[in-house]
């Protein structure tokens, strides 16, 4: 909101020229007091000059404004104001007026000398001047306080002489109502709207015309580029048909080279063939003969024969070293056998010792199952399996005692816990009780003490209504009535004979008679000064006004005819006549730049949205070639996945998938692994068993049989372990190569999720940028061409209206010049017509006329008494009244106290009866609750006792039953003890290292029978070798023949094979003869093509001569031109057309919401401050003038019961007042949202003092109400020192200021210590 500080006054009126008078103002209230004629009104007329630049009435164009230089002494004084104030934005703002008056020879003149707005540069700290010329400022601190200048001048700074205009004639409310509203430059801004709509609307119509014209043209131009492209697009086709048939031609080209070359080819394959099959005969003959020559033909490959043949001694070196092994091994198996019988019978002593140990176990087992049968009978542990109980038995019931002792320890500690929970709530139940009890207890002396001051407050109350009943016996209210009716019957009596005889009505018609009389005298002066004129002089000066008005008709026509238009060029405003050519011609040039400049930056912004087109189409193909890149990578890794698992549910799962396969390859790995290092570490086992005759593992010595078993089994474990590793070794190359098959699609993948997680996203989010700098480009663009087509359309407009106005100023200048000679004409005739009367008629008629004028003023004074009497009647019974109504009103006032302390009586009564029932009913409640503390105390030491009983009972109890259990545990533990070192396991793997030996002996002696038999064969092979190398040799030759002659037989097969695929040497020779043929026919449809390609281009020369001609010249831009101009003519009517509704129907909402909320607030501040009773509330009535125009005529109404009367002429002059200010109150709380200043000058003017309390009691409760709001401001400026009392209080302003004046008349403010 916007405040004001300080102001400076220095010369202002009574102010000292030569001394600055400085007041500060306070928030919320700034308090001047001082005598009639002291210069308080002086401040608000220096604040109203000040923010509006407006004089106050009576200041005679400044010149009873300024100190007079004649009272100084001088022959010029100088004024200055100088006003700081915060801005509506917070800013902080100085305002400077300076004034000269000089007292010149025969009249004193008045200057404005120096208008200043400073402000500080928040940046720099600087003082900055905003403006230096009056108008601009008298424009621009309204606008920065935030409220219009009509709201400075009527409702926040009004001069005393004018505080009642809302009591004024209805022309002047319209006119100040208007001004607050705006409301004249609303009316006129839509008669302007209507106007400009009507001029566009023909404008359209001319436009459509042009249009249908350019589109004519247009369709013309099309067809013709039409056919030029049709044209083109054929000729292009002819070429594309031509180059087609020269690929042709040299296809065929090509193809008859390449038959050429296949026939020669084929001739050599024939020659080829003839060759090797002669070969292959010769060598075949050979080949029958070598196999009837063979003994015996093998069936070994020709490496393994060749193997035998180099090889052949070797092998029979082997075979003897074979056969010496076996020898060996012979020997090694006679030493085993004696060892194997002997750990037999070592094995037969060692087990009849461990048997004789467990039949001493047995026994025990026997008793432990005896005791625990005992414990499970004695302390019915549940149910038992039929004894001998086995180890897992032993072990569970063993168990099954152990839960049951701990079980029993659970629950000692349960029920210590449990007694000690009960006995816990016995203890918590006697606190409660005891508690209850002193609660009980203390309301009960609460209940008394409460008694005790509830009578001494009756008694209190009782000795008030005695002496209150004393003090209302001696009112009537009765004689009250009387009195008030009375007295309301001369009230009303009085205002009917004051409205009978109508005053004002004939204080009007005389002053309209008195003014009639006195233009009637002023004709006659002026008739009795012109009787001499010459009549010669006269008759020319009559023709050069004929000629003067002839030629101002001329100027006001073409200036009428052209009006709409200048307003529209120069933007609703009609300049002097002087003025019009130069400004039209100015406006031409702005609005021709502008059209240059616009059309410019149309040309820039028509550029840039077509790079950004072509970057969108650049944008969206790379995203779908990107969307398609991802697709394919998507559907191969998908087509892979299913290949390898059929219930793989897409690419989402493949990093899923490829972890899992990849564990089960490590799986499968590690199985092998394992697999081989077993292997690996078993196979040395029956070579370390048959070297040493020793167990590999634990280095015990084999028996023969032992040894035979072990090494059968160690053949079975590799023959089962060599299996297992193949399957192993299967299944973890499957598994590695699922892997790296998956493995090698992770490229492919990361490509896939690289193009959908960046590459994608990021091209959409360039493609929607680069979209929304398009949509605004367009956009620009748009706006561009609209504003272009609005110019180009002002910069017509103001060419069209520049020729007539050039005509108007010619005219305007001519009427200039024979004005001139016709004021010197005037001026040497006089100003008189022709006399025709005498000079003595003419006085004798100047006489009657004066007497007629002083009967009608003495009339008047007459009148004017008469109703100043009445009024003052009239107000002195009005006083009478209101003090009547007050008395009545405290009367009531104290009857209706009397009945309120009979009622607070009663009530004490009633409280005083309650408290008695209470404390009556807290003495029968306290007895029981101590009874029953007592009682809670006694149960909780028997239950202490009760329960310490049932504690001892358990413990004995648990130590009865543990003791039988340790012995329990005791054998348990021997039983464990034999277990643990597997005595039993001993004894079994005793036995069956004896069954193995024996084993082992069995397997000694078949091994030596296979030995004997291996050595007999072996020594008969030895016998057959050279009989052997003889066969082998003519195997080899046989088939080395046999190879030359397949491989012959291939080459022939090969060649026979090229020459099918080739083809038959006649085939080869037709199609040669046919592409000759298809040649010639090409060469014919070449030549065809290429004379229509030249008929073709000479059409296309023609239709583009066509085109050059002068009316299809830029056609496509002149009708797109003229589109524009018609399409933007078009929206700017219909936006003019809404923009009309659209601020008409706001200005009524608008009105008829700040008329209510205006109204509310007079009806609230009225009924507040108002003591009289003859009017209820006043409300401001505005009702629409009509006439399709939005006027409003306003009237100040009061209600009075049911009935509403016009105010004006029917109050007294402090009503008016009150009104009045109400009236801006409810004004400046409607309008001053942003402005919280409000100032008063002498508001108790004609006010009793009943209502300047109210006015005061309002004045303060308006401060209350805003006192949370920081830049409110009153001033009050009163000579009323009890008013100043009321209002200046502490809590709303330390100080006040008095204005007085000092020895030499000058006004001085002094600031003074707020009075309580």
């Amino acid at each position: 909101m916007s405040t004001v500080d300080k102001m400076l006054i220095k010369g202002i009126r009574s102010f000292d020229p030569e001394n600055k008078n400085v007041i500060t103002f306070f928030k919320p209230l700034t308090l001047i007091v001082g005598p009639n004629g002291a210069g308080k009104t002086t401040i608000i007329e220096c604040l109203k000059l000040s923010c509006t630049g407006e004089l106050p009435p009576n200041a005679r164009s400044g010149h009873s404004f300024i100190h007079d230089p004649k009272v100084a002494g001088e022959t010029e004084t100088k004024g200055q104001i100088k006003l700081r104030f915060k801005t509506a934005a917070g800013r902080d703002v100085v305002c400077i007026r300076s004034f000269q008056l000089t007292q010149k020879a025969s009249k004193m003149e008045y200057k404005a000398i120096e208008s200043v707005l400073q402000t500080i540069n928040p940046h720099s700290g600087e003082k900055v001047c905003l403006s230096y010329r009056c108008a601009d400022m008298d424009r621009e601190i309204p606008a920065l306080m935030g409220v219009s200048k009509a709201i400075l001048e009527n409702v926040i700074f009004v001069h005393q002489d004018e505080a009642n205009w809302p009591l004024q004639d209805p022309s002047t409310l319209k006119k100040k109502f208007d001004d607050i509203f705006s409301a004249t430059r609303y009316t006129k801004a839509l008669e302007v709207i209507k106007k400009l709509h009507k001029d566009q609307a023909q404008e359209i119509k001319t436009y459509k015309l042009k249009l249908e014209n350019l589109q004519t043209l247009k369709d013309a131009a099309y067809t013709l580029r039409e056919s030029i492209a049709q044209d083109q697009e054929k000729t292009e086709s002819q070429k594309d048909q031509i180059q087609q048939l020269d690929g042709s031609i040299k296809d065929l080209d090509t193809k008859i080279n390449h038959g050429e070359k296949t026939l020669k080819h084929l001739l050599e394959l024939q020659k080829q063939i003839s060759a090797k099959t002669t070969e292959r005969s010769t060598l075949l003959e050979g080949q029958e003969r070598q196999h009837a020559d063979l003994a015996e033909e093998y069936e070994e490959t020709d490496e393994e024969l060749m193997e035998m043949k180099t090889k052949f001694d070797e092998r029979i070196a082997i075979s003897s070293s074979q056969i010496r092994k076996l020898e060996r091994e012979k020997n090694d198996i006679s030493i085993k056998r004696p060892a194997l019988r002997n750990a037999i019978n070592e094995s037969i002593g060692e087990i009849s010792k461990l048997q004789t140990e467990e039949e001493a176990h047995k026994s025990l087992k026997n008793e432990q199952d005896t005791c625990i049968q005992n414990i499970f009978s004695s302390y019915n542990l549940g149910s038992l399996p039929k004894p001998p109980f086995s180890a897992a038995d032993g072990l569970n019931l063993t168990n099954r005692i152990k839960s049951r002792l701990r079980d029993l320890e659970k629950d000692l500690e349960h029920k210590k816990k449990a007694n000690k929970t009960e006995l816990k709530m016995a203890w918590d139940s006697y606190l409660s009780a005891s508690e209850s009890w002193q609660n009980t207890d203390a309301k009960l002396q609460t209940k008394r003490e409460n008694k005790d001051g509830i009578m001494k407050r009756f008694e209190e109350k009782n000795g008030e209504l005695e002496s209150f009943e004393l003090e209302i016996s001696n009112i009537d209210v009765s004689h009250l009535d009387e009195r008030e009716r009375k007295l309301q019957f001369q009230l009303e009596r009085m205002t009917k004979q004051r409205d009978e005889k109508e005053f004002e009505l004939k204080k009007s018609q005389i002053e309209k008679e008195v003014l009639n009389v006195e233009q009637k005298i002023k004709v006659v002066n002026r008739e009795f000064a012109a009787m001499a004129t010459d009549s010669k002089e006269r008759g020319r000066l009559s023709l050069m006004k004929l000629d003067l008005e002839t030629k101002k008709k001329q100027h006001k026509k073409i200036i009428d005819g052209q009006k709409d238009k200048i307003r529209r060029v120069l933007q609703g405003r009609i300049p002097p006549d002087k003025d019009i050519k130069k400004e039209i011609t100015q406006a031409l040039r702005t609005v021709a730049a502008d059209f240059d400049e616009l059309n410019v930056k149309y040309r820039e912004v028509d550029k840039e949205v077509n790079v950004l087109q072509m970057k969108i189409q650049e944008v969206d193909n790379n995203l779908s070639k990107h969307h398609k890149d991802m697709e394919s990578r998507k559907r191969f890794i998908e087509s892979k996945l299913q290949s390898l698992d059929q219930q793989c549910s897409g690419i989402d799962s493949y990093l899923k998938h490829l972890e899992s396969v990849k564990e089960k390859r490590d799986v499968q790995k590690s199985k092998y692994n394992i697999a081989d290092g077993m292997r690996q570490m078993f196979d040395p086992f029956e070579r370390v068993a048959r070297a040493h005759h020793i167990c590999p593992c634990c280095e015990r010595s084999f028996s023969p049989e032992e040894e035979d078993s072990f090494v059968m089994k160690q053949r079975v474990k590799a023959a089962s372990s060599a299996e297992h590793m193949k399957v192993l070794a299967v299944e973890s190359s499957s598994a590695d190569s699922d892997y790296q098959q998956l493995d090698k699609l992770r490229m492919w993948y990361e490509e896939y999720v690289k193009l959908s997680k960046e590459t994608i996203p990021k091209a959409e989010k360039e493609l929607q940028q680069v979209k929304e700098e398009l949509d605004h480009k367009s956009q620009a663009l748009d706006d561009a061409l609209g504003i272009l087509a609005q110019v180009k359309t002002d910069k017509d407009l103001v060419e069209m209206v520049l020729q007539p106005v050039e005509n108007a100023d010619r005219i305007f200048l001519e009427i200039q010049s024979l004005q001139k000679k016709v004021e010197d004409l005037e001026s040497e005739l006089g100003c008189g017509g022709p006399g025709v009367r005498t000079l003595e008629e003419i006085q004798s008629e100047l006489a009657a006329v004066q007497g007629t004028k002083d009967n009608l003023k003495t009339e008047l004074e007459k009148l004017a008494d008469e109703q100043m009497d009445m009024q003052k009647d009239i107000s002195s019974i009005q006083t009478r009244l209101l003090k009547a109504r007050d008395d009545k009103m405290n009367a009531e006032k104290k009857l209706q106290g009397g009945k309120r302390l009979e009622e607070e009586l009663e009530c004490l009564k009633e409280e005083m009866v309650q408290i008695d029932l209470d404390v009556k009913s807290l003495v029968e409640s306290v007895e029981p609750l101590s009874m029953h503390k007592d009682k809670i105390l006694a149960d909780y030491n028997e239950l202490k006792i009760r329960l310490d009983l049932e504690i001892e009972n358990l413990v004995e109890k648990k130590r009865i039953f543990q003791q039988e259990a340790e012995a329990v545990f005791r054998m348990t533990s021997k039983i464990i003890e034999y277990s643990n070192l597997k005595k039993g396991d001993k004894l079994k793997e005793l036995q069956e290292k004896k069954s193995l030996s024996e084993s082992q002996l069995q397997s000694c002696e078949t091994r030596m029978q296979e030995i004997i038999d291996e050595l007999d064969k072996r020594k008969d092979l030895m016998r057959n070798t050279d009989l052997l190398k003889i066969k082998i040799e003519d195997n080899l030759k046989y088939r080395e023949t046999k190879a030359k002659v397949d491989k012959l037989s291939y080459e022939v097969d090969t060649l026979e094979e090229n020459m099918l695929k080739v083809g038959a040497v006649s085939t080869i020779q037709t199609e040669l003869a046919k592409l000759s043929k298809e040649r010639e026919r090409l060469l014919e449809e070449l030549n065809r093509c290429k004379g229509t390609v030249s008929v073709y281009q000479s059409n296309i020369s023609k239709n583009k001569i066509d085109l050059k001609q002068a009316h299809y010249k830029d056609i496509d831009r002149r009708y797109f031109d003229q589109l524009i101009q018609l399409k933007t003519t078009e929206m700017a009517n219909k936006d003019l057309d809404r923009y009309y509704n659209a601020l008409d129907k706001a200005l009524m909402r608008f009105h008829t919401m700040k008329m209510e909320e205006i109204n509310k607030i007079i009806r609230e501040l009225w009924q507040q401050t108002y003591r009289g009773q003859d009017i209820d509330c006043i409300s401001i009535h505005s009702d629409s003038e009509g006439g399709g125009t939005r006027s409003y005529s306003y009237r100040v109404l009061m209600q009075t019961g049911d009935a509403e009367l016009e105010m004006r002429g029917r109050c007294s002059a402090g009503q008016k007042v009150l009104a009045s200010l109400i009236i801006r109150l409810a004004l400046a709380e409607t309008f001053c949202l942003n402005c919280g200043i409000l100032a008063l000058d002498e508001p108790t003017t004609n006010l009793d003092g009943p209502n300047s309390e109210s006015l005061a009691a309002a004045i303060l409760r308006i401060m209350e109400d805003r006192k949370g709001q920081e830049n409110f401001q009153l001033i009050v400026i009163t000579h009323d020192e009890r008013f100043a009392q009321l209002i200046g209080q502490r809590q709303h302003a330390e100080r006040y200021y008095r204005v007085a004046k000092d020895d030499y008349q000058h006004s001085i403010i002094e600031s003074q210590a707020i009075f309580d």
